[in-house]
């Protein structure tokens, strides 16, 4: 990584706020070229707390843009951090209106010479792409990076119709106490525990409102830009990595957006910007290729980047399964159009007698974290156990032939009976090495209640026979010759996904099933290259050394008499922190999903968090604790979320909510 010190313009930064068409003023931090010309504006606009979370990811990046001519600005969202008012649901109506209103605002500033662009990753990216579709005038640009354009299908709540347990729970109760988190006196003075109060008053856990639509309905359309890609008027940078699950709007993005106003760019990364170095690499220079972007769009020059092949992507090569990769084996390669010319469907046809799918219920504990972020134990480990209680189907790659390389997503149909009115069908696509390691390289779900349509729950007739098909995510590898591609198919994937009720599996028929791969010609593909990555200096965050050995990221443990596996996560956001500013931050979090091998409604999940903020020279010091647990019977889910803050130790507020939830389709 390079620091980058000297730039083309020196830089100033404040911190200001934005008025809203309400009053409501939103905390925003403006960092600037010291110039008397006015420049483009770039906007990141997130809930996570610019004085403090994301200041180390902001320090590296705002002011790089602002020393290469732009006016870089960060602003939290209403209800969030330093801004006033309350917060609401993800993405909701009131958030995109404001950031209409900010972009507008920031277009109308003397330093600005009109023209907007917006980026971000994750929540950032997200709303880049909402705000865009509504298509505000100034806004020209937008670098949308790890987001997704399908709010049902391709987000932290459901997969193929199916329940996220991973991250249905686990991010409804990071953003519980996310949420809780007060303002800093630092930065608001002393109404600091007024706003906190009025904010806490208005909480209520996000897993509500998401478990109450289990269907694709009008809830789910709003925010998904998939629901009207014209709408979308600004010139789209999509951005992914292959170890993201968001990595499938990237190439929706490319082949449904116009060509002269979309390019695709999905790297080996997780969800992280690609310039941080974060494993799996190789990083790029990310900012340098932004830069391009902006100035094309913002400023009008002729940087190349729109002659660039509509969709760059890293094809992985055959590697050993890990939990973490420094850097993926692999290369660059360009495509002219999404469908891609360089792309034609390989089928394979299962083969054998028919066979039972009945996996045990904690089949998908070697699944990896939903949301990779770089930690050691984010990625897959050998998939050998998972295949052993799935169904499992094998097609040599022949050992005097070149590699087998596939781009794109993978698609199964499967014949399939089943005794019971509603299941689910999980399938893995491996790289099989002649060792017998599995390697994963990508997988879908389908809740077979919505075989017939997400927006639908469809009861299975007990004892028929149908052909469902579904897709994989996409993905970019190239299988080694002498390796094997692996097909397998289980009726559980835990905790990945929450099992049905009655969930007693299905009978898989080869017959009229197949596996079809996006199978890539190999070309001599265009020269594609990055400059290497580099960063602004960095905030000076420093670590403070744990008083206790930390507990392991993942740990599975068996009660063998019970039957009962339980995952424990840590997630590893960040941990305790100083700023240069004083702030104290302490960050500890655990996650646990908890099953029965033979029993679906054992299934269990429970979250826990615990936040502080201590500044010594205000004497301020401030905790909030949650815990949220989920837990199911045949008919209905039962949710728990709690919350107790502090202040100097003495409890300022405690709620508790409980919700039964009918279980629909989930």
């Amino acid at each position: 990584m390079h620091i980058r010190t000297a730039f083309p313009y020196e830089t100033r930064r404040e911190d200001v706020r934005i008025p809203l068409p309400d009053g409501t003023l939103l905390y925003a931090r403006v960092w600037r070229p010291v110039t008397e010309e006015p420049v483009p504006a770039l906007l990141e606009y997130l809930p996570y707390r610019l004085t403090d979370w994301t200041a180390p990811r902001d320090w590296q990046r705002h002011p790089w843009y602002a020393g290469h001519g732009y006016a870089s600005v960060r602003v939290d969202v209403r209800g969030h951090g330093c801004s006033e008012g309350l917060p609401g649901d993800e993405y909701d109506a009131t958030e995109l209106a404001d950031g209409v209103a900010v972009v507008n605002w920031l277009a109308g500033q003397a330093w600005c010479t009109g023209k907007v662009g917006m980026f971000g990753i994750s929540w950032g990216g997200f709303n880049s792409l909402q705000v865009a579709a509504l298509a505000p005038e100034p806004l020209k640009a937008i670098v949308t990076v790890c987001s997704t354009d399908d709010r049902y299908d391709n987000d932290v709540h459901y997969m193929g119709g199916s329940v996220l347990a991973v991250d249905m729970h686990a991010w409804a109760a990071t953003m519980l106490a996310f949420v809780s988190r007060p303002p800093d006196p630092a930065f608001v003075g002393e109404k600091w525990r007024e706003m906190w109060l009025e904010r806490l008053e208005s909480v209520r856990p996000f897993i509500h409102t998401w478990l109450a639509h289990q269907t694709r309905d009008a809830y789910w359309k709003h925010g998904s830009v998939c629901e009207n890609y014209p709408a979308i008027d600004a010139a789209v940078l999509a951005v992914g990595g292959w170890h993201d699950p968001y990595r499938d709007t990237v190439l929706r993005l490319v082949e449904h957006l116009p060509a002269d106003r979309v390019r695709g760019l999905i790297g080996p990364w997780s969800h992280q910007y690609p310039d941080r170095g974060l494993p799996p690499g190789p990083a790029i220079g990310f900012l340098q290729e932004t830069l391009r972007w902006w100035d094309h769009h913002l400023k009008g020059e002729e940087t190349g980047v729109m002659k660039e092949p509509l969709l760059r992507s890293w094809i992985s090569e055959s590697h050993p399964p890990a939990t973490v990769y420094a850097e993926l084996p692999g290369r660059w390669v360009g495509e002219p159009a999404w469908p891609s010319p360089h792309i034609t469907p390989l089928s394979y046809a299962l083969q054998g007698a028919p066979v039972q799918v009945r996996s045990p219920h904690h089949t998908g504990l070697d699944a990896g974290r939903f949301f990779p972020f770089g930690n050691d134990a984010d990625l897959p480990p050998d998939q050998r156990a998972e295949d052993a209680h799935s169904a499992s189907f094998d097609f040599p790659v022949p050992a005097g032939s070149g590699p087998l390389e596939i781009l794109g997503r993978p698609r199964v149909t499967l014949r399939l009976r089943m005794d019971v009115p509603f299941g689910q069908a999980i399938a893995r696509l491996c790289d099989v090495a002649p060792d017998g390691s599995s390697t994963l390289v990508t997988r879908g779900v389908l809740n077979l209640s919505a075989r017939h349509g997400r927006d639908r729950a469809d009861a299975w007739p007990l004892g028929a026979t149908e052909d469902v098909s579904f897709d994989l995510n996409g993905i970019g590898h190239a299988f080694a010759p002498g390796h094997r591609v692996r097909l397998a198919v289980s009726s559980a994937y835990w905790p990945w996904i929450w099992p049905q009720a009655d969930s007693v599996g299905f009978t898989l028929d080869p017959a009229g099933s197949s596996l079809r791969l996006p199978l890539r010609e190999r070309t001599s593909d265009d020269v594609i290259a990055f400059a290497d990555p580099e960063q602004s200096e960095p905030l000076g965050v420093s670590h403070p050394a744990p008083l206790d050995e930390p507990p392991p990221e993942r740990l599975v443990v068996r009660d063998v008499a019970k039957g009962e596996w339980r995952l424990e996560v840590d997630p590893r956001y960040g941990g305790t922190r100083v700023y240069p500013d004083g702030l104290e931050f302490t960050e500890d979090a655990r996650e646990t999903y908890t099953i029965q091998s033979d029993d679906p409604l054992s299934a269990r999940t429970c979250s826990q968090w615990h936040l502080r903020l201590h500044r010594p020279e205000l004497g301020w010091d401030v905790t909030v604790d949650t815990r949220s647990s989920i837990t199911c019977d045949a008919a209905d889910f039962f949710t728990s979320d709690e919350v107790v803050c502090r202040e100097g130790g003495e409890v300022l507020f405690h709620r508790t909510w409980t919700r039964q939830i009918p279980r629909e389709a989930g």
